[in-house]
């Protein structure tokens, strides 16, 4: 894997690798790339989480409401109760990260 910006990968990085390695156009990965990305985000949308074995899982954490200090108001505020997507890793895939 050739990474560009120290570490860093993009989308299009990510299409011209897979590109690459199957033999098909950039155009056609580009498709599949956004066609998977439009498929988790609108599963992720219906709270519904998403199990990839051996790569890891997209599930939906839910964040209690709680208050808070706006310090600079000196006032109390409360946040609403909210889902936030999150991403928990494969045990294989730490297990493979650990051995670099």
């Amino acid at each position: 894997m050739k990474y560009t910006k120290r570490g860093k990968m993009t989308k299009a990085d990510i299409i011209a690798e897979v590109s690459t390695a199957t033999g098909m156009s950039k155009k056609e990965v580009t498709a599949v790339v956004e066609a998977f990305m439009d498929s988790v985000k609108s599963n992720l949308i219906k709270k519904e989480n998403i199990y990839l074995r051996g790569f890891g899982s997209f599930i939906i954490k839910h964040r209690a409401a709680k208050t808070a200090r706006n310090i600079s108001k000196n006032t109390t505020i409360t946040i609403a109760a909210h889902d936030l997507p999150s991403f928990k890793p494969a045990k294989s895939l730490i297990d493979e990260m650990k051995e670099d």
